[in-house]
């Protein structure tokens, strides 16, 4: 285990309500191929922090990595949704082109 991980899963045994801790973890976890892992951390951050905006984009793509894509499509639309509430531009572009081309795949 790297030790970028080993001090992440430290913070979040630390803090397990600190959402970024989760998060960088996730995507740590993601470098290393440890998909469930990964999964795990994303779908608690949207079930106990849903106003997370960032992890719906990562989250729907990697439900596309393990051909969840039903899963993925419901993510994007889920945090375009949030996106929408918190006024973040950035992120509802972000959601709003996976989500096309993500359609897009699924009408071929």
């Amino acid at each position: 285990m790297s030790s970028r991980i080993s001090k992440l899963a430290e913070a979040v045994k630390n803090d397990p309500d600190d959402s970024f801790s989760k998060f960088a973890l996730a995507l740590e976890l993601l470098k290393t191929e440890q998909i469930k892992q990964a999964r795990f951390l994303f779908e608690h951050i949207v079930i106990n922090d849903p106003d997370y905006v960032g992890v719906y984009y990562h989250l729907g793509k990697l439900y596309q990595e393990i051909d969840e894509n039903k899963l993925a499509l419901q993510t994007y639309k889920a945090g375009v949704t949030i996106a929408e509430k918190l006024r973040n531009d950035h992120a509802k572009k972000e959601l709003m082109a996976a989500l096309a081309e993500l359609e897009l795949e699924y009408d071929q």
